[in-house]
């Protein structure tokens, strides 16, 4: 494994989980110089990890279920000793997310042992219209320096 080698794998529907995986990716790279790269899982269900010291899985929630690629790449894979950092990006509020969908995925795959775990604002469209947006870029790169601190060390 190559040290502080990043992967953000993530699941979307409408994109918004997309957007904030570029953005994480971009405060580890360019902030950081990490060495990090991004995969969407709907194209690739089972990356190869061995490079990778830190996996970082982000996940939309899509009529109130995860993406099922995130749940089968969380419940699944056999993360090792890196460390693994999850993300949501739904419209509940944070504890209410992680007792319904995290929680859920630790007690199936209990090896899982994420170093952090936060809900970021989703977006919801019906029809090609956006009816509720808590969408929030900036929160994102603020919570991304903050992981990165913690897969530097």
């Amino acid at each position: 494994m190559t040290e502080n080698k990043t992967l953000i794998a993530y699941a979307t529907q409408g994109g918004t989980t997309e957007d904030y995986s570029k953005a994480i990716t971009s405060v580890l790279t360019d902030e950081f110089k990490m060495l990090a790269n991004i995969v969407n899982l709907k194209k690739d269900h089972n990356p190869d990890l061995t490079p990778y010291q830190n996996v970082i899985v982000g996940t939309g929630i899509k009529k109130f279920k995860m993406h099922k690629e995130g749940v089968e790449f969380l419940e699944k894979t056999d993360f090792g000793d890196r460390k693994v950092i999850i993300f949501l990006s739904s419209l509940m509020p944070r504890a209410e997310a992680i007792k319904k969908y995290v929680d859920v995925i630790l007690q199936k795959n209990t090896k899982l042992k994420p170093l952090a775990v936060e809900v970021l604002g989703g977006r919801m469209r019906i029809l090609g219209r956006t009816i509720a947006d808590k969408t929030d870029i900036e929160k994102a790169k603020t919570w991304a320096r903050k992981i990165a601190e913690q897969l530097r060390s």
